[in-house]
């Protein structure tokens, strides 16, 4: 099928765009669905700081009834190619059909619209930060996706292979099975706070926590992960965007910052009870009565613990400072009854991190992947 290709200029063209997505995959057991607020917010310049160093263009296709049969972003981040000395347009949002024309269609999209502005490669799926959704699903299509992953059908990757795209890195996704005792994890935990003068922060809200050390976190955030793969820094505005939600949403059990004598902080762990199951139930809308299954997943008994981001300052690297955190997280899950934790994506090449997790015997999740091709 040869569909029609329709760029996205209109404010309700972009509500149709990330609509659509939570109507294609309406049913499914496996994925959630996306805030669609958040996500038109993403994609206009008033809601996203990042607008100022990346260009967009969205697009939605179209089948000969007029249907929506696939859609997609291009981004370009001039801050991360100038940073990587690449010559990159972005892919993300992107879903569609069981169709190679479809497919096609699409990355043709944005890989023109991409060479007009003189850039050579396409990859993805990306979005502006790292705080977007990354990485498509090639591995873990049985599972219920983490509210801020990917998740797609298992058609996307051979037929992205299909139309010339390739792998470029992966991201693999594991789970522990929380220990009901801690005492033999964490025998060096007391000696690193002493020897550092390190401690965890406690007896803060999760609202507290932000105003306090939700600009600092982020800092720390943006050169603790700065060799990432096309990690891009996150500027003011952005950490400013994101700390509005970030209050609702943090729980001080799940909640550790780990500062130093001058209570700047040397490492940070970020997970929250998994909220994938109530946005099943509200399908992607927080109003009118969307937030009661949230607020019970967050709040109520959740035995499954999502790990947003888990990092230690440069400076503190390779000097135990994990365990510390790794203890404060754990007495929050035995204290709330949490059975397993999933943690964030990490590239399959970064043993210094997957190896942190070897004393709690991690197991398989899912395999995400961004694929490259020189347009």
């Amino acid at each position: 099928m040869k569909p029609t290709i329709v760029e996205v200029t209109t404010r309700k063209q972009l509500k149709d765009y990330v609509h659509w997505q939570n109507q294609f995959y309406k049913g499914d057991p496996y994925y959630v669905p996306c805030i669609e607020s958040d996500d038109v917010d993403t994609l206009c310049p008033e809601g996203n700081d990042a607008f100022q160093f990346c260009n967009t263009q969205s697009f939605l296709a179209y089948n000969d009834k007029g249907e929506i049969v696939g859609r997609v972003t291009g981004i370009v981040n001039t801050k991360a190619n100038a940073h990587w000395h690449k010559n990159q347009v972005r892919f993300g949002w992107i879903d569609f059909i069981n169709d190679v024309d479809v497919v096609r269609a699409l990355i043709d999209a944005v890989a023109e619209w991409g060479k007009a502005q003189g850039l050579t490669e396409i990859v993805g799926p990306l979005g502006f930060s790292d705080m977007d959704k990354e990485g498509l699903l090639v591995e873990g299509f049985d599972k219920i996706a983490p509210f801020t992953t990917i998740y797609n059908y298992d058609y996307y990757g051979p037929l992205l292979e299909q139309v010339g795209l390739e792998k470029d890195v992966d991201w693999v996704q594991r789970y522990v099975e929380i220990p009901e005792t801690i005492d033999k994890l964490y025998r060096a935990a007391d000696m690193v706070e002493q020897r550092y003068g390190l401690r965890c922060v406690t007896g803060l809200s999760g609202k507290e926590m932000v105003e306090r050390y939700g600009m600092k976190l982020f800092h720390s955030y943006n050169e603790t992960f700065a060799p990432l793969y096309e990690f891009t820094p996150l500027t003011d505005g952005q950490i400013a965007t994101l700390l509005k939600s970030f209050g609702s949403l943090m729980d001080p059990d799940f909640l550790c910052i780990l500062v130093d004598e001058k209570d700047e902080i040397a490492g940070f762990a970020v997970c929250v009870p998994s909220p994938s199951k109530a946005f099943q139930k509200n399908g992607g809308k927080i109003l009118p009565f969307g937030w009661i299954p949230l607020l019970r997943a967050l709040k109520g008994k959740n035995e499954v613990l999502e790990a947003l981001m888990i990092g230690v300052h440069p400076d503190y690297q390779n000097k135990g400072a994990f365990a510390p955190m790794f203890r404060f997280i754990h007495k929050g899950c035995i204290k709330r009854g949490v059975k397993i934790m999933i943690n964030n994506p990490q590239l399959e090449d970064n043993y210094k991190v997957m190896n942190l997790f070897t004393p709690y015997n991690p197991q398989f999740y899912m395999r995400r992947r961004c694929y490259i091709k020189t347009i």
